[in-house]
């Protein structure tokens, strides 16, 4: 009788074993696909001979009007969905909130102009490089501004990284397909990248910690600070001689990339649910391996092989600056569990 039930309780563990493997691989698949597709998306939106449209100011807009009206929608949905099948904050708009988010405002709208206007000047293949300093900006920002050190093994895998932008950026000049514009661009947005980290955490109290509170408030803000922006650099123009304008499939696309602007926030915090914050950074890193193998074949290019090499030290980089900061992180949290452990005996008089 003893041996049927270890039976059955073992058989039980490694179904939920397997539930468990197959819930982790689908959201991991899903935020590749998510993420890939969007990078795809938007460099057809920003630079398709097909379709001509120069102007990266108004995709980045309507983008971010997309993920307000979604944050929205949702929001009324709770109010009709049971909140075990819809777990989503309630939204309304506070002007005192939105002054209080917006030093974060102008750091996020930097970082997505940048980072729209690095992808239109550089190919989906070398984006990934372009893209690639952000680790050393998070270095950089981390002493300077809260003064905190950065281990030998860390600094080690962010050399890594910075070779691989070097030697990326001399085999693009070699191959005639460098863009500086595109490495200018890809600069600042991996800065706003990390800036934007920093300054998160300073907002958050003021939309109570909610991760969507934010996103709604930042998309608002930059609604409004886009529309200058549209004037001065003349994108409105552009628009109106654009000869797609009254094109179903020309806004549908522009619609879909906003879907999937707003996804891959939700598929990342899923991601991170299911797995770990380590787990997701290292699935980031090779979904941009494989976003760049992708890009290699879908475009029909032929890279030297140093310029291979110059993708792997930077995902190599970055994988060993992940692995480095998640080992750290552990340590740090098993010495502060035996100091608990050792005050908790003194107490007893153990």
């Amino acid at each position: 009788m003893a041996l049927a039930e270890d039976g059955e309780l073992e058989k039980g563990v490694r179904e939920s074993f397997l539930i468990r493997a197959v819930k982790i691989a689908m959201v991991v698949t899903l935020y590749w696909f998510v993420s890939i597709t969007m990078v795809f998306l938007n460099k057809y939106l920003l630079d398709s001979p097909s379709l001509k449209l120069d102007a990266p100011l108004f995709v980045t807009f309507y983008q971010c009007v997309v993920t307000v009206v979604l944050c929205k929608a949702l929001s009324l949905l709770t109010w009709v969905i049971p909140a075990e099948t819809l777990e989503f904050p309630s939204i309304r708009f506070d002007l005192k909130v939105l002054r209080s988010v917006l030093p974060l405002s102008l750091v996020f709208i930097g970082m997505i102009t940048f980072n729209n206007l690095c992808l239109k000047n550089l190919g989906v293949a070398f984006y990934t490089v372009g893209r690639c300093l952000s680790t050393v900006f998070n270095v950089l920002l981390s002493y300077v501004l809260l003064k905190q050190t950065t281990s030998l093994y860390a600094l080690l895998s962010c050399g890594v990284i910075l070779g691989g932008f070097w030697l990326g950026i001399d085999q693009e000049s070699a191959e005639g397909t460098l863009s500086w514009a595109g490495i200018f661009y890809g600069v600042l947005a991996s800065l706003c990248v990390s800036m934007n980290a920093i300054y998160t955490k300073k907002v958050l109290p003021a939309v109570d910690g909610s991760i969507w509170r934010l996103t709604f408030y930042n998309n608002v803000n930059a609604c409004f600070l886009f529309l200058p922006l549209l004037l001065v650099f003349g994108e409105i123009g552009t628009l109106m001689s654009f000869d797609k304008l009254n094109s179903l499939t020309f806004w549908g696309m522009m619609t879909l990339g906003g879907v999937f602007g707003f996804a891959i926030g939700y598929v990342t915090g899923l991601q991170i649910k299911f797995t770990s914050p380590l787990t997701h950074n290292i699935s980031g890193t090779a979904k941009a391996c494989a976003q760049t193998v992708l890009a290699v074949f879908y475009y029909q290019q032929v890279k030297s092989a140093l310029w291979w090499t110059s993708n792997i030290m930077v995902l190599g980089g970055s994988f060993c600056y992940t692995w480095v900061k998640g080992m750290e992180m552990k340590k740090t949290q098993d010495q502060s569990g035996q100091t608990n452990n050792t005050e908790e005996k003194s107490s007893a008089g153990v």
